[in-house]
């Protein structure tokens, strides 16, 4: 008898190369149901945000495509996770239900409640790492925790780590008999009623075949001098792959061993390239899911437990000036406003942005990470949590509190002819007076920050 058909099911591994879930369900022999489940009430609160919406939209379509080529297609069910595969186990006669693991609080609950029904009702339940360089529970610190700080993290992960080689895409796909009914991708709901999308549509190309496309260009033009390239906003600088790994249309094993084979024609060796500055920022995602896994409360609250006592100030004028870019600070405005238009933000400008409604402003860097998160189109809930925390002084890792962005010296260190500036700001916008005076806010919270110390000693 032919094998039984396997279910594989999609979330944030958007992607037919180095597939781990997806080379699973291949292997078994029978026919590949993949299927993509809409269960926004299941995220904890974090659902997918408006810029993310717009990018899935694009991602699942381009997904669908390319499963059409290799004989097959990308099924698509509204609905909580559970009842949608048993229903499809029931449709298809799938013993198996094969997926990548995910690492957000509420999604690994949900992951380990399907997956004990499943196992219990006789269903093959499988689930992969499609994710990360390493799983978060497969690094420690010397006494078996969690690592706090980034420095040793990155040391022992550089130490311990030799990530495979990635899988090859399938050339095709076996279907099944008859295919059960899915919903149309306009049913959904991903794009907005109001299409305020079209800087987003200019700017990015979702789907797995612009992930390689870019990936592709940045080592062929954008590992040269990267690490002072990166930090000039006005410049195409930085590697723009985030989105592409937050969706899954790229792993990071694709990136790791693309970066190493591009820096070896460059003529540098492993033990040169391994400890670069862009393999940095790929292992400081890695440590972004560590801390998350391990510290699932900081979503929401500051890591160190003396911040819950901050004196924040709610202030929803000041706070919807920084949103629409109406501070009269040209360069956090100019941040705001390419935020806004293109779902993306180059990430010097996301700390000084951060900095300032964090410490100018006194506004609690909750309000600054929900923001990011319906902007964003890389929304990412471990990166997002981390950066904010980080800025905040709050979090793992943290910057001193007293560290303070100033907006202007950085603008005249980092976009010094203004071109940043200028091109995301009108003149009615750099006429705008500032909403707050700098030294004035500074001293503010450094006085609060003391005041907290002090009670707290």
């Amino acid at each position: 008898m032919p094998a039984a058909p396997t279910i594989l099911w999609l979330r944030q591994d958007l992607r037919l190369t180095d597939n781990p879930a997806l080379q699973h369900a291949l292997q078994r022999g029978g026919a590949v149901v993949p299927v993509y489940i809409d269960s926004a009430g299941e995220e904890g609160g974090w659902a997918p945000g408006a810029a993310a919406r717009w990018w899935l939209h694009r991602s699942l379509a381009a997904l669908d495509a390319a499963l059409r080529r290799l004989g097959s297609r990308l099924l698509r069910r509204r609905g909580a996770a559970l009842p949608v595969l048993q229903q499809l186990i029931r449709d298809t006669g799938a013993d198996a239900v094969i997926w990548n693991r995910r690492y957000e609080p509420a999604a690994i609950e949900r992951d380990r409640a399907v997956k004990a029904a499943l196992q219990e009702s006789g269903v093959l339940a499988a689930s992969h790492n499609g994710a990360l360089l390493l799983e978060p529970w497969e690094i420690s610190t010397k006494s078996g925790g969690p690592f706090r700080i980034y420095t040793p993290y990155w040391r022992q992960l550089l130490a311990t780590l030799q990530p495979a080689m990635p899988l090859p895409a399938p050339v095709a796909i076996a279907a099944p008999e008859r295919w059960p009914r899915g919903d149309a991708l306009a049913d959904l709901a991903l794009l907005p009623r109001i299409e305020w999308y079209h800087g987003m549509e200019l700017a990015w190309q979702p789907g797995e075949a612009g992930a390689t496309a870019r990936l592709a260009e940045f080592c062929e033009q954008g590992l040269d001098g990267y690490r002072d390239r990166r930090e000039r906003p006005a410049i195409a600088g930085t590697s723009r792959l985030s989105p592409h790994l937050h969706f899954g249309e790229l792993s990071p094993r694709q990136l790791w061993h693309a970066i190493g084979a591009a820096e070896a024609r460059r003529g540098l060796p492993a033990t040169e390239w391994r400890h670069g500055k862009y393999l940095g920022e790929l292992i400081w995602r890695e440590f972004a899911h560590h801390l998350l896994y391990h510290f699932p409360h900081c979503v929401t609250e500051p890591l160190q437990p003396a911040f819950r006592g901050f004196p924040w100030r709610e202030d929803a004028g000041l706070l919807g000036a920084w949103q629409q870019g109406r501070t009269g600070i040209p360069l956090v405005d100019a941040g705001m406003r390419e935020l806004w238009t293109t779902g993306w933000m180059h990430n010097r400008v996301r700390m000084i942005v951060a900095s300032f409604l964090v410490k100018n402003l006194r506004i609690a860097w909750q309000h600054g990470a929900r923001w990011f998160w319906d902007t964003l189109v890389d929304a990412d809930l471990a990166s997002n949590t981390l950066g904010w925390q980080w800025v905040a002084g709050c979090g793992a890792d943290a910057a001193p509190y007293f560290r303070v962005f100033n907006p202007l010296t950085q603008a005249a260190k980092f976009d010094p002819d203004g071109a940043y500036v200028h091109r995301w700001l009108d003149a009615v916008a750099l006429a705008r007076p500032p909403i707050v005076d700098l030294a004035m806010s500074r001293a503010d919270a450094l006085a609060a920050w003391r005041a907290m110390r002090a009670a707290a000693s």
